[in-house]
Formats: C-alpha cells, structure tokens, sequence
C-alpha cells in the first residue's frame, strides 16, 4: 500500500491539547492503520513512501514499521532547508465523556506529496512479487493522486485486487475539487473494493446517501442499504461495497455497526454499544480486518464480524491502529468474551 507518513502527538492522560503537558509520539498514517490487522497476524506487507532523508522522524518511522512486521521500500528527499519537505503532524486527543476529539493536522511541505510512480519498480513489484491485494486511501490519493491513479492502473494489468477507502477530507480537497472528483471516480472504478461512510461517497464520487430525517443508526439501516445499490450500479466492478455505521453518545461510548454487500448478500452488523479509549483510527481497524478475512478466503459474513471487531479491537488502544496478538482475541470480542484469558 502506498502512503504518506508522519506522527502523531497525543496528550497524556487524555486531556486536551491546547494545555500542554507530556505528549506520546508515535508513526501514524491511514493506510499502514489498516496494514497492521494483517501485519501483525503474520501476512507480509510491503509498504510505498516517501521520507525526508537524514530525517529523525524518518527513522523513527521506519524503525515502528518494521517492529510490525511491514517491508518498506521509499523514495528519499533532501529536505532543503527548515522550509523544505518534512513528514506531517497530527496533533490529537483522545476526548473524554462529552468532550470532543479534536484533531489538528500540520501537514505543510508534506514529502508525500512528492511520491511518483517511476520512483519505484512497479513491475517487479506487482508481476515478479506479486500483490494480491493493494489499498488504497483517499488520504494519499487526495496528496499525491496520479502517483495512486499509475498504481491502480498498474495494479489492475497484473489482476491485483483493488481496495479503495474513500476517507473524504474537506481540508484536503479544497482547490481541487474537480481534479479530485476526477480521479476518485477512475480509481473506484478500477477497485474491486469500495469502502467508506455515507459523506466518503457523497463527497467524493457524487453517490446520494441516506436521507437523515431525525432517524436514529438502527432505524437508518434500510437507507444505507439503498445506497450501497446505488453504488454498484455506477461502479459495477466492485465486488465488495462497505460503510461503517457510528451513532456517537460520548467520547467513551458509540454505537458500532457495519454493512458488506457482495454481488450476492449484504451483511449487515447492526450497531452495538462499544466503550472506546480513542477512536482514531477504528475504521481502519474494521477495513483491515476485514481485507485480512478476504485474503484468508473466509465468506464475507466472516469477513465483516472480523472487520467489526478489529475495529473495536482499535479504538480499546491508545495507538492508531489495531494490534491483535491472535485471531483468537479478536473472535472474543466479536462474541462479546471479555473473561480474562490465563
């Protein structure tokens, strides 16, 4: 998967950001989130970056990928000064009780931006290699988008399936609205797999969602199926079309739902309530959990209660993604076992 890497910094003990205080720092990006769900299972993923060379950020990075499990190829960049390429910022608490997350994202002189495709060789990579499946985000493909268009073309000449999570960010596409509603639209439909939430497909490929109507989650279920229709019959080679269903109480409390449709079900986990630690990074989990069902061949049933649960599995971590120790101890949350394992 290719992806634009950073940190994040996260106030100890969640409190908000704006009092200071000591900070955790970790490597984060969207698309290596959903990486871990395989990585740390045991699947070999390869990674495709950009780092700003001589960078302590860039070690630090590459150092946290690798204690997951993940191959890193990169592209390295001169930074060119303290106004040159440097790698994002994400400066976000956790929230608590009716107070908000809130995130800030500094990504000015991003070197992600910098990613192209003859920067790595694709056909050893996706013929001699082999990649059965390649995700893609909205993240990277909204900072670098004909280096991910290249790969999705290069992708579908070797038959790799396609994973595209939509993860639509406003601040991310202002200027560019059209460029990216253009490339958005060739890429979903090149993929395989379309994921995101209502706002992901309204925004970027133009797709209605459901109509709110003061509904809450549950009544809205019959809605989000609709529009899941409506999404194969403009994008027909997707085979598997997922959302994610959050009503959110509080910080600590949302209910967590979610709906896989293939060409022949739709699976549908309706919303449970789940405590969270912190939510970023939850829908990652749930995408890489179940991509990890669809590469172990597992029915899609299985795939979306192993995707629920990863999620769920994310979101009881301080890091950005999930880390399960074994399949085991996501299948215990899927059932609701929360009795200490000894």
């Amino acid at each position: 998967m290719p992806t634009s890497l950073g940190v994040r910094l996260t106030p100890e003990g969640r409190q908000p950001s704006h009092l200071g205080g000591l900070y955790s720092l970790q490597a984060t990006s969207a698309e290596t989130n959903v990486a871990s769900v395989s990585s740390f299972l045991g699947l070999p993923v390869k990674v495709l970056s950009a780092f700003v060379k001589d960078h302590p950020f860039a070690e630090f990075i590459r150092r946290d990928l690798r204690g997951r499990g993940m191959d890193v190829e990169y592209s390295e960049f001169e930074q060119g000064g303290p106004w040159g390429w440097r790698h994002q910022i994400n400066i976000a608490d956790s929230g608590a009780g009716l107070r908000a997350p809130r995130v800030w994202n500094d990504r000015a002189g991003e070197v992600g931006r910098a990613l192209q495709a003859e920067d790595f060789d694709l056909e050893r990579i996706f013929a001699v290699e082999g990649v059965r499946i390649m995700h893609l985000s909205g993240l990277i493909s909204a900072i670098a988008p004909s280096f991910c268009l290249g790969l999705a073309q290069c992708a579908r000449q070797n038959g790799t399936t396609i994973s595209f999570d939509l993860n639509y960010r406003a601040s991310f596409w202002k200027g560019q609205e059209k460029e990216l509603r253009e490339v958005f639209s060739r890429i979903a439909a090149l993929s395989d797999i379309l994921l995101g939430n209502e706002e992901d497909f309204q925004c970027c490929l133009g797709i209605e969602g459901p109509e709110a109507g003061g509904r809450n989650l549950s009544e809205k279920t019959a809605a989000f199926g609709e529009m899941l229709s409506r999404i194969r019959r403009q994008f027909p080679s997707a085979e598997i079309i997922a959302t994610s269903l959050r009503e959110v109480r509080d910080a600590d409390t949302h209910l967590w739902g979610v709906m896989v449709s293939s060409e022949e079900e739709i699976v549908l986990v309706e919303p449970r309530e789940i405590h969270v630690l912190d939510r970023i990074g939850g829908g990652d989990g749930f995408v890489g959990g179940l991509l990890y069902g669809l590469l172990k061949g597992w029915s899609i049933e299985d795939c979306a209660h192993f995707g629920w649960a990863s999620g769920v599995l994310a979101v009881t971590l301080l890091s950005d993604y999930a880390a399960p120790v074994d399949e085991e101890q996501i299948w215990d949350i899927w059932k609701g076992n929360a009795r200490v394992k000894r």
